[in-house]
């Protein structure tokens, strides 16, 4: 949503600076300047800013500026994280659904009561509560089960797993 917008004005403004450099670098030469830019010069010269044309392209600048700082403030995909597979395709995974993934993944664990996970772009904090076994050992099963289930979720930069298992508070 966001590369289209901005290759086109990406390119329009490249386009517009090399004609312009171009053009600029054909005077300092020695040359003639283009006819467009010295027609350009002198229509400017001659119109009025209450001019119906030069009023419509003002609007039209604010606008197309308007337009490229809200997609530059929005969010866009970030509850995306991306993931790989055939070169033409381009796939998403919601944090919600590897959460729950990895959530399932953690609960398989024997001795594991009770996980909450957190997923981020660069980090899954994993924080669960063993029960009737040692702590050590649910956490090194803990963290063999969710890197198993990291890979199967196929993303392009996996996240960074950080688990914590404790055992709950006696009341």
């Amino acid at each position: 949503m966001r590369r289209a917008p901005a290759l086109i004005v990406g390119l329009l403004l490249l386009a517009g600076t090399a004609l312009l450099l171009y053009d600029v670098a054909l005077v300092r030469a020695g040359r003639r300047g283009g006819a467009w830019r010295r027609e350009l010069a002198a229509d400017l010269a001659t119109r009025r800013l209450d001019d119906p044309v030069v009023v419509v392209c003002a609007a039209a600048a604010v606008l197309l500026g308007l337009w490229l700082l809200v997609l530059a403030l929005t969010p866009g995909l970030r509850n995306l994280l991306t993931m790989h597979g055939e070169p033409d395709l381009r796939a998403g995974l919601e944090r919600g659904a590897a959460a729950l993934v990895l959530r399932d993944r953690a609960m398989e664990v024997p001795g594991v009561r009770s996980v909450r996970v957190s997923v981020r772009r660069r980090r899954v904090r994993v924080r669960a509560e063993s029960h009737f076994r040692d702590v050590d050992t649910v956490r090194a099963e803990t963290e063999e089960a969710l890197a198993d289930g990291m890979a199967s979720l196929g993303l392009t930069r996996p996240p960074r797993l950080a688990v914590q298992v404790r055992r709950p508070v006696k009341r």
